[in-house]
């Protein structure tokens, strides 16, 4: 039996730009709690025979098929049809969905237009799953390999359906699976050289899966192991597992996969009674911006300075103007007194500084656009570390941001960057 899902959303609206198909997430969601993978997702719009022969061809190789939209009152809702079509199955009026359709627009006290009654159309053998948020009820229908589900299409009534019909009539039909994950949030490296890195390990393994998501200067790598226990599936995830963490190191700043660095900075600071400043010029505030959506961040971010212009690095953080003159606002010794400045005007614990050529104009041949000096002063002293970065402004500043929150990081753990 395959045992892998399928999901079909259905509209024209969703083949535009200004609609995205995010029911599909919540869908899969709830499908991989259950052990089920979801390997295919379509998007088609609302052409009754295109839809019909996807879905036979989804039907036919799948476990489960969940099909998204279509069920409304109109002449393009025409998801019923298709699988019928597909099927070879006739819809039959449902005198109880009939009811439920007329009580419900008494209810909101509006005259039900003919076309509504279409709604009350079930697929021959199919039951109807209730929608108290709506008119259109979803369909569940038992097929030679699994389940086939019909889901309404607006997101107030397609999640509740999902959590409270879809899910629960899968679990007798479905086959015991077990899914746990294992996740790395990896800081300090690129994509390709952490693949070269880890494949030599992840690679011997179809049983956990792996997956690398990338953002600038952010990666995440996820196992995912499936078994009959749970106990069988973390031990498969530690054979796999332990190698990669030992191969990563310190590069793995958490396991834990909705914790950002700043928010494990946060806890950082917290646990060590300790407080921040920071002084940026290139990054334009975004650092101090991460750290302040953390709810509760007044615990430990004290200030911020977006000193832009040479003048602004004097006046707001006292940067000497002949140390600008010999060395230029894009230096080691500016970021360590921008530094110094913010610590010293705030008295905060730690303060952060950041300057550099974000592009597309400026630069040196010594200092070329994508360099950043990153600064941090601290009570053992302070220090300053240069990077540089390839790629467009935008992931220039994002790197920046994630490399000086990685720099405290690694200051307050003793750790050596």
């Amino acid at each position: 039996m395959p045992k892998d899902a399928e999901i079909i959303a259905i509209g024209s609206e969703l083949l535009t730009p200004q609609n995205l198909d995010t029911n599909s997430l919540v869908v899969t969601e709830h499908l991989n709690l259950l052990g089920v993978d979801v390997v295919t997702k379509q998007v088609i719009g609302d052409d009754r025979a295109r839809l019909s022969e996807a879905i036979r061809v989804a039907v036919d190789r799948s476990c489960v098929v969940v099909l998204i939209g279509g069920l409304g009152p109109t002449e393009d809702d025409v998801t019923r049809e298709a699988v019928a079509d597909a099927l070879d199955l006739n819809l039959v009026l449902s005198l109880e969905q009939e009811s439920v359709l007329i009580s419900r627009f008494r209810q909101i006290n509006r005259p039900m237009a003919k076309n509504n009654i279409k709604q009350a159309y079930l697929l021959e053998g199919a039951a109807a799953m209730p929608n108290p948020h709506g008119t259109a009820p979803g369909q569940f229908l038992s097929t030679r390999h699994g389940a086939l589900a019909l889901l309404p299409g607006p997101p107030r009534e397609l999640k509740p359906m999902v959590v409270n019909e879809l899910i629960p009539r899968l679990k007798p039909v479905l086959p015991r699976r077990v899914i746990r994950v294992r996740t790395f949030r990896i800081t300090g490296i690129g994509e390709s050289d952490l693949d070269a890195m880890i494949a030599p390990v992840y690679k011997k393994y179809q049983n956990p899966a792996t997956t690398v998501l990338s953002s600038p200067g952010d990666l995440t790598v996820i196992l995912r192991a499936q078994a009959e226990t749970e106990e069988q599936a973390d031990s498969l995830l530690r054979e796999a597992g332990n190698p990669i963490a030992q191969l990563l190191g310190d590069r793995v700043y958490s396991e834990k996969a909705n914790e950002s660095l700043e928010a494990l900075v946060g806890c950082l600071l917290r646990k060590h009674h300790a407080n921040i400043a920071t002084a940026e010029s290139c990054t334009g505030g975004l650092i101090a911006a991460r750290l302040t959506e953390l709810a509760g961040s007044s615990d430990f971010f004290v200030a911020g300075y977006v000193t832009y212009t040479d003048a602004q690095k004097q006046d707001v953080l006292g940067v000497p103007k002949d140390l600008i003159a010999k060395h230029g606002a894009v230096s080691e010794p500016v970021a360590a007194a921008m530094a110094e400045g913010a610590r010293r005007r705030t008295g905060a614990s730690y303060a952060l500084s950041a300057t550099g050529y974000a592009g597309p104009d400026g630069g040196t041949e010594f200092n070329p656009v994508g360099t950043v000096y990153l600064g941090i002063a601290g009570p053992g002293g302070t220090r300053v570390v240069r990077v540089r970065y390839g790629g467009d402004r935008y992931r220039t500043r994002m790197w920046a941001t994630q490399s000086a929150l990685d720099l405290l990081r690694k200051t307050l753990l003793k750790l050596q960057f």
